[in-house]
């Protein structure tokens, strides 16, 4: 006679496991403040020179993850990171709103008949090279943010996702423009970016981006694709 399988439910990191997760958490949160400036730069100068909307947008999407990085950093800055979670995952909710509308007003400008851009090499370069980069970034803020069971954190990384995503459709949009000539592509496809970013604010702004690791001997209702094994029952 086989018994029935009791649900494994994983306890809350200990306080020197939380201290190196939030220290790691820092680290990232700076590495992507610092790589999301020198982005932000550099898009919005080639997008002027270029005269390139989707250009010079992915620059202010790259401010915008840097608000939202800062948001993580002041969070972890205190005593007491958790008091201070609403706040801030309420700031990344507004990053990504804002986001979603500024990504829609220009793209629908774009469709009926704004000016076409030029080609730009420091554009691909420069949407190859994020393309490679932030999912890692993002991956390693969402796997720590989850086991520490830190709403920001993982709210955070999914907008350094979106990032990635930017970056796709940037280097298709600007590929796609050079050879073929088709200014169309670019905000056809920043569109979907624009319903997936409201997507995210909408998740932040509830609170619904991860949940917090069960104590011991409560069950976990943690699903979904932000939360990392440790958080999960078996």
């Amino acid at each position: 006679m086989s018994l029935p399988l009791l649900p494994v439910t994983p306890a809350r990191p200990n306080s020197a496991r939380r201290t190196v997760l939030a220290r790691r958490i820092r680290l990232l949160v700076a590495a992507t403040i610092g790589y999301n400036l020198i982005e932000a730069v550099v898009a919005i100068s080639a997008g002027a020179a270029a005269d390139s909307t989707a250009l010079i947008g992915f620059g202010l999407d790259s401010i915008i993850e840097v608000s939202s990085a800062a948001a993580v950093a002041w969070q972890f800055a205190g005593h007491d990171p958790e008091a201070r979670e609403k706040t801030a995952l309420r700031i990344i909710a507004l990053s990504f709103f804002a986001l979603a509308a500024y990504v829609s007003v220009e793209s629908a400008r774009a469709l009926l008949g704004g000016s076409e851009a030029a080609h730009s090499t420091i554009g691909l370069m420069l949407a190859a090279l994020s393309l490679a980069i932030m999912p890692g970034l993002s991956y390693a803020q969402r796997r720590a943010g989850g086991e520490l069971g830190s709403r920001t954190a993982v709210a955070d990384s999914k907008q350094t996702l979106l990032c990635t995503y930017l970056s796709a459709v940037l280097l298709v949009g600007l590929g796609l423009n050079s050879v073929l000539g088709w200014s169309w592509a670019d905000p056809i496809a920043a569109l979907v970016i624009a319903a997936v970013a409201l997507k995210e604010g909408r998740d932040a702004w509830r609170g619904e981006t991860c949940c917090a690791p069960a104590p011991a001997g409560e069950a976990s209702a943690c699903t979904g694709r932000c939360c990392t094994p440790a958080n999960q029952t078996t």
